[in-house]
């Protein structure tokens, strides 16, 4: 007898750790880290597209631990459920591209027709950053747009970098969104530029379309820092999740929307994503969001987060829906 009740509760323990199994697995939560720079999960800026049956998601990579002048470069990952990733390529600077031999990062992508164009930033050379934009029929290896780089700001109300592009076709126009800085360096903050609905995206193509920043920090969560705009459309408006603050300040993401592209509207005074609590993954931050609409329509949030004051970075991703006229977070982390 003593046998018997032996196998039993062996046997209702393993049910139980299977049913605590199947609850995790219910709860699932998407963090992906690539560790061939630094040896520690280090992702930042995420992009994400579905592209010939797979997603793809674009990210930003930081130099290699033991060369400091590998610069940052451009990861690629591959998923077919938008939970498990699988890094398939890197972008790397391109022999004779002067422009980019420093580093390039903080990719946004769009898909047109058969071709998946990637709008980037150099990086490391200070006001002189700007953005630039290349295209890819498989999504991986990426052919330069000659006339990089493509844009960067004019009016003395910047300092002429533009850094974290993001394009989307809107009235007959594409919209690229870009942050830049105040002439001492010191404040970040949005400005847009258009181009045609025909356009290839070259430079000389945009035109910039507000002699003033759209997006600049006022709320006391937002610091000295409004970046990483990443922009949605429904119905006839425009919805924008962007970071406030800088890396680790902390980082939070906000909400802002729009009728015309250009004039903007926080949708709250509070965050809609903010970082976490302590001793949670992020709570260092949440920041640089990046809003993908899925084929089915269901639309999911990623961004990046740490809790070690950016000594790893980890990237995730959590489903918003479209709820009575506005967005609303899915599940509370």
């Amino acid at each position: 007898m003593k046998t018997r009740w032996f196998i039993c509760g062996v046997m209702a323990a393993a049910m139980a750790a299977a049913a605590e199994s199947s609850a995790q697995q219910s709860k699932a939560v998407m963090m992906y880290g690539d560790t061939s720079r630094k040896g520690v999960p280090y992702s930042k800026d995420p992009h994400v597209v579905s592209f010939r049956g797979r997603y793809l998601m674009y990210f930003s990579i930081p130099p290699f631990k033991d060369d400091p002048k590998s610069g940052w470069n451009i990861g690629v990952a591959e998923s077919r459920d938008l939970m498990q990733w699988k890094k398939v390529s890197e972008m790397r600077p391109a022999p004779g591209a002067v422009y980019e031999e420093k580093g390039l990062c903080a990719p946004g992508a769009i898909v047109r027709g058969d071709t998946v164009h990637l709008f980037y930033q150099t990086y490391g050379n200070g006001k002189n950053d700007a953005i630039c934009h290349a295209w890819s029929t498989d999504g991986l290896h990426f052919t330069r747009n000659p006339s990089n780089p493509i844009f960067k700001p004019t009016g003395s109300w910047n300092c002429g970098r533009a850094i974290d592009a993001e394009v989307i076709a809107f009235k007959d126009k594409y919209y690229l969104y870009f942050a830049t800085r105040d002439t001492g360096m010191k404040v970040q903050m949005l400005g847009v530029a258009t181009a045609g609905k025909h356009t290839d995206f070259s430079r000389g193509q945009w035109t910039q379309a507000s002699d003033a920043p759209i997006m600049y920090p006022t709320l006391d969560w937002e610091g000295l820092c409004i970046e990483g705009a990443s922009v949605i459309r429904r119905g006839d408006k425009l919805y924008m999740f962007y970071a406030g603050a800088y890396n680790n300040a902390p980082q939070q993401v906000g909400l802002a929307v729009s009728r015309d592209g250009i004039r903007w509207e926080r949708v709250s005074n509070e965050p809609f994503v903010p970082n976490g609590k302590p001793g949670e993954w992020n709570s260092s931050e949440s920041g640089h969001p990046h809003v993908f609409e899925d084929r089915n329509g269901r639309t999911y949030l990623f961004y990046q987060g740490n809790n070690d004051k950016g000594k790893t970075w980890w990237l995730t991703q959590e489903e918003v829906k479209w709820d009575g006229g506005a967005f609303r977070r899915m599940a509370s982390r």
